[in-house]
């Protein structure tokens, strides 16, 4: 009796135990069991929305790659070369003014007279045996003025024909410099000579011009330095003569009195100066040089 009595405790005891551990493992299976719900309704919705979107990039073909096209540089070119109302615009005219400056002495001595000029002027310096006196910035000078005198009516038509009407707008950089080209290939025509073409013309293996104004200007620009080079000597000959006589006569005079030791070119050059002088020579030569070139037209 008593035995029976002591063990029902333990059996109600476990009894409670096992109803206990039953609630809790529902609890979780019921918690397990709403998580999966909710990411099922989760994934339907987005499966909802996304369908559509799916079906019809699986349906939709791929746009084709366009076909690529070379680059039309006329609208830049334009657009940067002339301003808004068709003049040239400021950075164009900065640029082309630093590339005459840059240039600007090996046209000089190309194209124009200043080669001759200054060659004719060293001569008669040395003729009159003074090597430093006019100075070489004294005679370059000179040389640059006297060049820009003879060329004026070229320069002048250059600005009226060409230079003017490309800042006004109305001739693009093409034509004017083609406008340009025509003056400055009259002067130089016409202080070349034949023979220097043909030399040039045969070195470059070209067939004969028709017309000397066809001549190309690769052609026309180193026959019209040779030209000018044989015209600045033929005239530095000349004044080389009248002074060499004064130093033949001084050199004769010093050997019949005797005096050997006294350097000729010392008594001489005080008359060749006093020569030079008299006879008007800075007149002569610059008339000659000026009168080379057919005058100013």
């Amino acid at each position: 009796m008593s035995h029976t009595l002591a063990t029902r405790p333990n059996s109600r005891g476990s009894i409670g135990r096992g109803s206990t551990g039953t609630a809790g493992g529902g609890n979780k299976v019921a918690r397990r069991v709403g998580v999966v719900s909710a990411v099922a309704v989760v994934s339907g919705f987005g499966l909802a929305l996304l369908g559509p979107a799916l079906s019809a990039s699986a349906i939709t073909a791929p746009t084709p790659a366009p076909t690529p096209t070379s680059p039309s540089l006329n609208g830049l070119i334009q657009s940067t070369l002339n301003g808004p109302n068709g003049t040239p615009s400021a950075s164009v005219l900065v640029i082309i003014g630093i590339t005459l400056l840059s240039i600007a002495p090996s046209l000089i001595l190309m194209v124009s007279s200043f080669t001759k000029i200054f060659v004719v002027l060293a001569m008669t310096r040395n003729a009159l045996g003074l090597q430093t006196i006019p100075p070489n910035q004294v005679l370059a000078g000179l040389a640059l003025f006297i060049s820009i005198f003879i060329m004026w009516p070229v320069i002048s038509n250059i600005n009226v024909h060409a230079l003017q009407p490309y800042l006004n707008g109305s001739l693009d950089l093409q034509h004017a410099i083609t406008l340009a080209e025509v003056p400055l290939r009259h002067f130089m025509v016409a202080n070349t000579r034949q023979e220097d073409l043909a030399l040039m013309t045969r070195a470059a293996g070209r067939p004969n011009p028709t017309s000397p104004e066809t001549v190309s200007l690769s052609t026309l620009i180193p026959a019209f330095m040779i030209s000018e080079l044989r015209s600045a000597f033929i005239i530095g000959f000349v004044i080389f003569i009248p002074f060499l006589v004064v130093d033949l006569v001084v050199s004769s005079s010093l050997m019949a009195m005797g005096m050997m030791m006294l350097p000729p070119v010392m008594v001489s050059l005080p008359f060749k100066i006093l020569l030079f002088v008299l006879v008007d020579g800075w007149g002569l030569l610059i008339t000659t040089l000026v009168g080379s070139y057919g005058g100013i037209h």
